[in-house]
């Protein structure tokens, strides 16, 4: 197996840039999940997880050079993160009050509707769900939700049959003919080494709706989360069995990796 590509998204649930390096420590990529928007009016942090608020927000991109953070928005205009217009920009483009923040809040949240139910409802359904505390295992200000970083084989995504960018994860690993989807399972409390670094498996990625909304030019794609809740529905968070595709993991060594690194895969 081989790293095939490797992504970040310096604003949350923004679009993101592909990268030909990146390092990685206990706190995750570099440059990923820096910045964030948080909802003046409930105090969460703002995520496409919560479709009927915030999928827009999957129609900007945004990248990092060296160190300042670009936001390009859907009518073409284009800001950098510390323009002090960026907010009332942003604030229009969502339809409500939202502050570009770079440090994580004690205790930062977000919604998380049943991406199932929204699906079968609609997107503008007002849809129960939970209220999740994020990175409560990344250390530092880095807005991830569940870990430091994520992974996906090609062999996941090639059956599903959707682009790799739905699932926003750092790491596409290329995988050899013949390779079973959702293999990442099985990686479950395993050691990554990938480049300089060394990786723990953490647990399987339960998938919300994210990967089925339009993401820029791309239209919705229902079966990014109904395929894998059909096939491969694990419980990994004592939430009941959840649609999975990927992995969750940590950084045990801290190191860069590269396109095409070889990834190997131990215990």
């Amino acid at each position: 197996m081989r790293v095939h590509s490797l992504l970040r998204y310096p604003v949350k649930s923004m679009l993101g840039e592909a990268v030909p390096s990146m390092f990685v420590d206990e706190h995750g990529a570099e440059g990923d999940r820096r910045l964030a928007l948080l909802d003046a009016a409930t105090g969460h942090v703002a995520s496409a997880k919560n479709a009927r608020l915030w999928r827009g927000l999957l129609k900007c991109t945004a990248n990092a050079d060296a160190g300042r953070v670009n936001v390009a928005l859907p009518d073409g205009t284009n800001v950098t993160a510390d323009d002090p217009a960026i907010d009332d920009l942003l604030s229009r483009l969502v339809g409500r009050p939202v502050r570009l923040i770079a440090q994580r809040p004690e205790g930062a949240t977000l919604v998380r509707p049943d991406p199932e139910k929204l699906l079968e409802l609609g997107l503008d359904a007002e849809v129960s769900g939970r209220i999740l505390e994020i990175a409560k295992a990344t250390p530092g200000d880095a807005f991830t939700d569940e870990a430091p970083l994520h992974a996906i084989t090609t062999a996941t995504l090639d059956h599903i049959g959707v682009e790799a960018l739905r699932y926003r994860p750092n790491l596409v690993i290329t995988t050899p003919p013949g390779y079973p989807p959702y293999a990442e399972n099985d990686w479950v409390g395993a050691e990554l080494a990938v480049g300089d670094a060394r990786l723990r498996v953490l647990t399987a990625t339960s998938r919300c709706v994210v990967p089925t909304l339009e993401h820029g030019p791309l239209p919705r794609a229902p079966q990014a989360l109904r395929t894998p809740a059909a096939e491969n529905r694990w419980d990994t968070g004592g939430h009941g069995a959840q649609p999975c595709a990927g992995a969750y993991l940590a950084v045990l060594t801290e190191g860069v990796i590269r396109v095409g690194d070889r990834v190997t895969i131990g215990r």
